[in-house]
């Protein structure tokens, strides 16, 4: 089974321009601690159409592909990191699984899939045991 990932997520202001929040270990450092929070919180909404009711067999093992919008050199780990954290705890948190520690999740793999001018992302591919 194959899942979609946002690289960022837009945070709602009340009378400023929405800010945007790109899930990337550049970003995160200089973060205010509510922020992050909002920017989790934000991710597992998007994600919510996507996980909602899906029971998944555990242990799991987790692949993500990034999928660029240019083709720019960078450190895909900045950003797989940071979602897969998100994305582990939004499996948590919509009852995917009962826990995302290391015996419910046995294993990750981060992969380039290429440059997605119109659609870039991270795919989930999520392998049941």
């Amino acid at each position: 089974m194959i899942l979609t990932s946002p690289l960022y997520v837009d945070l709602p202001r009340k009378t400023k321009k929405d800010k945007r929040v790109y899930l990337n270990l550049n970003v995160y450092p200089n973060l205010h601690y509510q922020t992050y929070n909002q920017a989790k919180i934000a991710y597992k909404e998007e994600l919510k159409n996507q996980l909602e009711g899906l029971k998944l067999k555990t242990p799991i093992r987790l692949n993500f592909t990034l999928w660029r919008k240019d083709r720019r050199v960078g450190d895909r780990a900045n950003v797989l990191a940071v979602v897969e954290k998100f994305f582990n705890d939004a499996l948590k948190e919509w009852g995917c699984i009962e826990d995302d520690n290391d015996g419910f999740i046995v294993g990750e793999t981060y992969r380039t899939g290429g440059v997605d001018k119109n659609n870039p992302r991270v795919d989930i591919e999520i392998i049941e045991s």
